[in-house]
């Protein structure tokens, strides 16, 4: 028996079929057990932040163009709340994972996670431009 861990899923499919298509009915592959390393669900975590704390400046921006004011740089940045869900089989279906199709054990430990920031920003007038014509 061989156990392998991949952490790319492509590479993983890659070598599972390579190894059905030269050893044929010799080698039986299980099926794959899927987690996230602790590396993984912080990475995770710091990226979801970002993308909270990108979408606050753009929304704060378009509110800013609205009344004609210009958004200034960020006074204060707050994580307010993080959560995260998925990302693992629980252990009371453990029994009926061999009934559960690939499609469905991806979906299972899929994690997904969410994050609430506050921002202030520092707002400014724009400066008129006047043209003749």
């Amino acid at each position: 028996q061989v156990c392998i861990v991949f952490s790319d899923f492509g590479k993983m499919q890659n070598v599972c079929n390579l190894l059905v298509e030269k050893l044929g009915t010799s080698v039986t592959i299980c099926p794959p057990h899927f987690y996230h390393t602790p590396e993984a669900v912080d990475t995770l975590r710091r990226q979801v932040c970002v993308a909270a704390v990108g979408n606050t400046h753009r929304k704060a921006q378009e509110v800013c163009r609205l009344f004609g004011q210009s958004l200034g740089k960020p006074l204060l940045i707050r994580e307010e709340e993080t959560k995260e869900w998925g990302g693992h089989i629980d252990s009371h279906l453990s029994n009926s994972l061999d009934s559960l199709t690939l499609q469905e054990r991806i979906q299972h430990a899929t994690a997904y996670a969410s994050c609430r920031v506050f921002a202030v920003f520092e707002i400014t007038k724009e400066a008129s431009c006047s043209k003749t014509f």
